[in-house]
């Protein structure tokens, strides 16, 4: 059973920095795109960040890019947002997905994916 867990997210002040950390479970994802989408109370779930299957190619959404990175650890099955400056409207529940065709690039699109974790709360205050 494909499992997708993050962690790494909590509560810290505007200007500060998190990590966040996906540990994928039930299959090797060395070959597949990852994602994360982030979700604000109130609001539809975003794209945030992607990256291919081998790390070479990442992709941002305009409001991150230059704050975000996200990479990828193939031997241990994990993939990394580290954010930095965070602002209070990068306040949301973050979700790491998986894509589950082989070798295809990475894409900004939801339905591309089709493995998704529980999620996990990164709260910024002002």
């Amino acid at each position: 059973q494909v499992q997708l867990v993050e962690s790494g997210g909590g509560l810290v002040q505007a200007g500060g920095s998190l990590r966040l950390s996906c540990a994928a479970s039930g299959r090797t994802f060395s070959n597949y795109a990852m994602g994360w989408f982030r979700q604000a109370p109130g609001k539809e779930r975003e794209f945030v960040a992607a990256i291919n299957w081998s790390g070479r190619d990442t992709y941002y959404t305009g409001s991150v890019k230059g704050r975000f990175t996200i990479s990828r650890d193939n031997a241990k099955n994990t993939v990394d947002l580290q954010m930095n400056s965070l602002k209070p409207e990068d306040t949301a529940v973050y979700y790491c997905a998986a894509d589950d065709v082989a070798r295809r690039g990475a894409g900004i699109g939801e339905k591309m994916y089709a493995y998704w974790g529980q999620g996990t709360q990164v709260t910024v205050s002002s």
